[in-house]
């Protein structure tokens, strides 16, 4: 018999509407249902692809047992992390300050009024390891409801008012170069130097960590070693797929052997755009070659037919985690036996008496036999996938496959993201043209939260730099500034939600970030971007303050804060500009495409005309009969450039 999950749409949702317990999604009849009872909330968060979220399912959500508690005491709720974000980052923040760590399943228990009170993460069927059972947390719960209710009220309201307080507030100070020194002397500290990535084991990818790096070795603040030694590990490693290309997770060890093998579409998205933006910086083809795998298998793998990309897959397959990406020792000798030695295949095995390919050279991989075991790995039962789309991870998609799409001179990249933003700006819209966070089988819900405003305008923004098609430059500037409408603090900076939000305890408000960039930091730079192409003061101004909220951060834990530093590093120096005037020049954009220039404002004119380039400051009064190049700095350019080795001469001037 299914419960109330049975009508949802997203996957993870989904994988619950047959469970005992009698869930509920997130809305305000359960929370008033908890009211009429007089019952606590039990809250339980995870994504489709965490491989704890399903062993917790089998183990207490499946037990008729344990449903029958948590029905009999508890107005049971799930959200899918994925779809909620903002729910989620309440109450991580509550956990994390409960226990001192966070992770999901979240288990959090509230007031029928969404206080926080008790939680943790995941919780086993017995007593293990010092963690209490699932069956005794809940009793332990009921009885202070019962009996210390006064209490558990008082702890909630602490909490409560501790997230408050935590609220980041604009600084005064001045915002200064020093801030990038002292995060490449921070960087460079925590760079494990045998076996790259910045921090100790596990190890995740941090692409948001990488691009500052890229950013200050560009700047003369030296990093190339941390990074060459961090993505060639990475591309070398198991968190890679050797066979069918893309990242996992993060590895569980610090050589980025072992992984957490569910793949997500934000990792994929940032580390293609990553490992593109190195080999702008120094041509290595390694580099090119993870870009384009991981885009392919985005393309091949997480593509809905409607154009726009799913969320994630599974690490399980048949139940047992990562058992579609390992080998036996014979398995993988009777299919390619003179590459063993290349993917470190032994009798032994690295992995629970498994293989995880890696890779032992940078070398090409051997071809054949990459094609013989990706064929055989084919008939294997895939992973679960996750096939919601999601407007914030289809914008970090977007903007790595324009970039990769200009830079390597593929059309097809470029091609796919035109059909994602196509999909999400015609689709999953609500009837008053508000941009809603999530898709599935037809049905697009949730508004847009200050993520999918901020990643979707950076990912037409690059659209716009790849193809100078108005339409994607008119559509980001309408993201931004619709997010600085609906999303500013008048104290600076920008909430997570809608000012119109109205089922949370809290308002959230994001700095800091780990997997995903920072939403307001990404709005952050995209601001500052628009405001020198559309020269409009009153963007820079709403950037300007927003950096100032994250000026603690930037000056105390730049490790937390990598991409309002990038934005920082946009604001402090003023960007490369360079508008395309003129029939369209392969030859001239490439020079641009093949150079790393992170802080870059590129202008031009596809056919036809709109109302938007005459908002455009790099293209006014300029209409050249042959393909020309203009590079300036705040507007002042320097002689037109028409062949392909004045304008690389030019580009290289304005970078030293």
């Amino acid at each position: 018999m299914a419960n109330r999950l049975a009508s949802e749409t997203s996957p993870y949702l989904l994988q619950h509407a047959h469970n005992p317990v009698d869930w509920w999604p997130w809305t305000p009849e359960a929370f008033e249902e908890a009211k009429r009872r007089d019952v606590p909330v039990l809250l339980s968060i995870g994504y489709a692809a965490c491989h704890w979220c399903h062993v917790m399912e089998r183990e207490s959500f499946e037990d008729d047992e344990t449903a029958g508690l948590m029905n009999g005491w508890f107005v049971n709720v799930k959200v899918d992390r994925e779809e909620r974000p903002d729910v989620d980052s309440i109450y991580m923040d509550a956990v994390q300050l409960l226990t001192g760590h966070g992770g999901w399943p979240m288990t959090m228990f509230l007031t029928p009024d969404g206080v926080p009170m008790l939680g943790g993460t995941y919780f086993p069927p017995e007593d293990r390891h010092g963690m209490p059972s699932f069956k005794r947390l809940l009793t332990y719960v009921h009885e202070l409801w019962t009996t210390r209710r006064a209490d558990l009220l008082a702890q909630g309201q602490q909490i409560v008012d501790h997230i408050k307080g935590s609220v980041p507030r604009a600084s005064t100070d001045p915002l200064t170069e020093s801030m990038l020194s002292n995060a490449a002397r921070q960087l460079a500290a925590a760079h494990d130097a045998s076996y790259g990535g910045f921090g100790r084991a596990p190890k995740f990818p941090q692409p948001a960590v990488l691009e500052l790096a890229l950013r200050l070795d560009a700047r003369g603040l030296v990093l190339r070693e941390e990074l060459t030694t961090t993505l060639r590990a990475m591309a070398l490693g198991g968190i890679y797929d050797q066979l069918g290309g893309g990242f996992a997770r993060y590895s569980v060890d610090e050589r980025w052997l072992v992984p957490h093998f569910e793949k997500m579409l934000y990792d994929n998205a940032q580390l293609a755009r990553v490992y593109t933006h190195a080999w702008q910086a120094w041509g290595d083809p390694l580099h090119r070659r993870i870009a384009t795998e991981t885009l392919d298998y985005l393309l091949r793998d997480m593509l809905d037919p409607v154009g726009a990309f799913h969320a994630s897959e599974d690490a399980d397959s048949e139940g047992v985690e990562g058992k579609f990406y390992v080998w036996s020792y014979d398995e993988f000798l009777a299919i390619a036996p003179d590459a063993a030695a290349y993917y470190g295949v032994t009798p032994e095995g690295n992995w629970e008496e498994t293989n995880i390919l890696t890779a032992a050279t940078t070398d090409e991989p051997p071809a054949e036999a990459r094609r013989k075991l990706y064929e055989a790995r084919e008939h294997r039962v895939r992973p679960g996938r996750d096939d919601k789309v999601l407007a914030s991870w289809n914008g970090l998609a977007i903007a790595a496959l324009a970039e990769a799409g200009a830079a390597f001179g593929r059309d097809d990249l470029i091609d796919a993201a035109r059909r994602a933003a196509t999909f999400i700006l015609g689709e999953m819209r609500g009837p008053d043209g508000r941009l809603l966070h999530s898709w599935r089988s037809g049905q697009a819900k949730i508004a847009g939260l200050l993520e999918d405003h901020a990643y979707l305008a950076d990912g037409l923004l690059a659209l716009w730099e790849a193809t100078f098609e108005p339409r994607w430059l008119e559509e980001s500037h309408r993201l931004a500034t619709e997010a600085v409408e609906r999303f500013s603090d008048s104290a600076g900076g920008f909430f997570t939600t809608a000012s119109d939000a109205t089922d949370l305890v809290v308002r959230p408000k994001e700095v800091t970030e780990s997997a995903t960039p920072s939403p307001a930091g990404v709005l952050t730079n995209v601001l500052l971007r628009l405001s020198v192409l559309l020269d409009d003061d009153s963007l820079r101004r709403a950037a300007v303050d927003a950096l100032r909220v994250a000026h603690v951060y930037m000056e105390k834990a730049p490790q937390a804060v990598p991409t309002w530093l990038g934005a920082l590093d946009l604001y402090l120096r003023p960007p490369v500009e360079v508008a395309f005037t003129g029939p369209p020049s392969r030859e001239l954009r490439a020079v641009v495409w093949t150079r790393y220039l992170p802080n870059r404002v590129l202008a031009g004119r596809a056919v036809g005309d709109h109302p938007i380039l005459e908002r455009v400051a790099l293209l006014r009064g300029r209409d050249d009969a042959e393909p020309t190049a203009y590079v300036c700095e705040n507007l002042a350019c320097k002689l037109p450039a028409r062949d392909p080795q004045t304008l690389a001469g030019q580009l290289d001037e304005r970078a030293n």
